[in-house]
C-alpha cells in the first residue's frame, strides 16, 4: 500500500482533527478502526490485520490501553466481585466524571479495595475530602496509584459488552510495546485517553519522543470517545518518506 493510498483510506473520526502541531512538526494522526475486540484476542493479530496494511518507517503507534487490557485478559466481573459496604458508603461521596461513571461507580471503588487494600482506600478517600475543601482534585487516585485511575467498565458507556465487566490496567505496558517493537519494528505507545486528560501508560525503549511530546500529539484525543472502535493511531510526521 502506498502512502497516498494509505492517506485515502485512512481519515480522522468525526468532530476530530487529523492533523496536530507539536513543537512546530505537522503530524498526521490516522485513526485505525477495528473489529469489536473483545476478551482473549491477541495483540500481534490485531497489530497484523489492521496496522500493518497502513504502517510506514518511522510511524509511531498509539494503542489504547483498554485493548491491551482486554487482549491480557485483565478483567473483573460482576457476578464474581462481592461488593463491601465500605465501597458502597465510599462512591455515594466520590466526585461524578463528566467523561463517564468512576469511584461513583460502586463496582469501580470495590475493584479499588480488591487492588489496594481497604485501609488505603479509605485514607486516600479522607485525603481526598480534605484535598477538596482547598480545591485540590485527583488526590484519591495520586495516592493509589495508576491501577486505580486506570480501571474501566462496569458500566454501559457506549457498549453493553462492558456493563458486566471492568477493565484493568494492562500489565507491563512497556513490556508489551517493546514486543512489538522487537517483532514489527514499529515505535509504539499505550495510552490512557479521554477529552479529559492523556496519560502514557508505555513505550518502547527506542521511541524518540519524551512522555509530554508523546501526550501532545495525541492530546486532542484523535482516538474518540464514544464507538468509534479506533482504537489504534498511526502518527506520522508532514512531508514524511518511507
Amino acid at each position: 500500500m502506498t502512502q497516498a493510498e494509505a492517506k485515502y483510506e485512512l481519515k480522522p473520526n468525526e468532530g476530530h482533527e487529523l492533523t496536530r502541531t507539536v513543537k512546530g512538526q505537522v503530524f498526521y494522526r490516522y485513526p485505525i478502526r477495528t473489529h469489536f475486540v473483545e476478551v482473549g484476542e491477541s495483540y500481534f493479530a490485531l497489530v497484523e490485520k489492521y496496522v500493518l496494511p497502513h504502517y510506514q518507517t518511522g510511524d509511531i503507534l498509539s494503542m489504547g490501553e483498554k485493548v491491551i487490557a482486554l487482549c491480557q485478559g485483565q478483567v473483573k466481573y460482576k457476578d464474581q466481585m462481592k461488593v463491601s459496604f465500605l465501597a458502597k458508603l465510599l462512591s455515594r461521596f466520590a466526585t461524578k466524571n463528566p467523561a463517564g461513571p468512576a469511584m461513583d461507580n460502586v463496582y469501580k471503588m470495590q475493584t479499588a479495595i480488591d487492588l489496594c487494600g481497604w485501609w488505603r482506600v479509605l485514607i486516600a478517600a479522607i485525603l481526598a475530602a480534605i484535598g477538596k475543601l482547598f480545591g485540590k482534585r485527583g488526590i484519591f487516585y495520586d495516592f493509589l496509584g495508576n491501577n486505580v485511575r486506570n480501571i474501566d467498565g462496569f458500566c454501559v458507556v457506549g457498549w453493553e459488552y462492558y456493563a458486566d465487566k471492568g477493565i484493568l490496567a494492562p500489565a507491563e505496558p512497556d513490556r508489551v510495546c517493546q514486543e512489538i517493537k522487537d517483532k514489527y519494528g514499529i515505535d509504539c505507545m499505550i495510552v490512557d485517553a479521554n477529552d479529559l486528560d492523556i496519560e502514557i501508560l508505555g513505550k518502547n525503549k527506542e521511541i524518540p519522543y519524551d512522555d509530554q511530546t508523546l501526550a501532545e500529539l495525541i492530546r486532542d484525543n484523535p482516538a474518540g470517545q464514544s464507538r468509534e472502535q479506533t482504537p489504534f493511531v498511526l502518527i506520522r510526521k508532514e512531508n514524511h518518506s518511507s
